[in-house]
């Protein structure tokens, strides 16, 4: 009577066990797929900077070259 006791317990248990880390692994699963989705939006942030920051220096050489240009009519 004991052994059978046992044997169910150990079965329960071992249930139990298999069922936290399959959930755990969906869980893992999510968390890579946002990490990821975040990285994603975080690399679209730095080219979308990046692109800023280009527009700006093309306007400065713009600028730069009216006025150049403006100084060499003088």
């Amino acid at each position: 009577m004991k052994n059978a006791f046992k044997l169910g317990f150990l079965g329960l248990a071992l249930t139990v066990a298999f069922a936290s880390c399959n959930n755990t692994e969906k869980k893992a699963e999510g968390a890579t797929d946002s990490a990821s989705a975040l990285v994603d939006s975080a690399a679209n942030t730095l080219d979308s900077a990046a692109n800023k920051v280009d527009s700006a220096a093309q306007k400065v050489d713009s600028a730069a070259t009216k006025v150049d240009s403006a100084a060499t009519k003088k």
